[in-house]
């Protein structure tokens, strides 16, 4: 049995996604409540694009194993991916009640609140993640965008700066703050993160770029 999970597992990373189904198949025959082959059989169908499989598989590891944390967050993307928010945001907060520091389930569970509008839930999951992990550039980059949303200039500095202090070719960051110096008319600044933003890649709004060409 482990040397077919194994087959399947090595057929999946070389992106041999057919050979790794048959695989994992074959393992589901020896042992049908392997709950570890049903999540990564689920994980091949959404490679796929296969999505109801996908979590019919995911939700098949769950009832084998209810305390399945990689399956709930796993189910979570997936219903995300559909627009399913509200299933997502279940499957997020019960990967966090089995394990409370799953950073990318507060991460992802922040980004739902988001959609939702519910921006003091985003915050509050946000600042878990980054409590979490500290390092952690994502958080502290979606932290910066609830503050802004939020009208917390300062605040939003403070999170894009720390993304910068990370991962200081994050172009997003970059053009955030960008817009924020340019609103509090600090040009100079929003002149230099507007051409690092382009220079690490962001496709920067020309009418953007006209408003700053007379503080050049």
């Amino acid at each position: 049995m482990e040397e077919h999970f194994h087959l399947a597992f090595s057929a999946a990373e070389r992106g041999n996604l057919g050979e790794a189904i048959s695989e994992y198949q074959e393992v589901l025959k020896m042992d049908s409540k392997h709950f570890r082959t049903h999540l990564n059989l689920g994980v091949v169908y959404g490679r796929q694009g296969k999505w109801k499989k996908e979590i019919s598989e995911y939700e098949k590891a769950i009832d084998i194993n209810p305390n399945f944390t990689e399956a709930h967050f796993n189910l979570g993307v997936a219903y995300a991916e559909q627009g399913k928010l509200d299933e997502a945001i279940t499957h997020y907060q019960k990967a966090l009640q089995i394990n409370a520091n799953h950073i990318e389930a507060h991460n992802n569970l922040g980004v739902l609140y988001l959609k939702k509008g519910k921006l003091e839930e985003a915050l509050s999951e946000y600042q878990k993640a980054i409590q979490i992990k500290p390092d952690y550039a994502k958080g502290h980059f979606n932290l910066g965008f609830v503050y802004y949303r939020k009208g917390k200039l300062e605040e939003a500095i403070i999170s894009f700066q720390r993304t910068l202090e990370i991962q200081p070719q994050h172009p997003e960051a970059h053009y955030n703050l960008a817009v924020i110096y340019y609103e509090k008319g600090e040009f100079k600044l929003a002149i230099q993160h507007s051409d690092q933003a382009v220079k690490f890649g962001k496709n920067v709004d020309p009418k953007f770029l006209e408003r700053l060409k007379p503080y050049r």
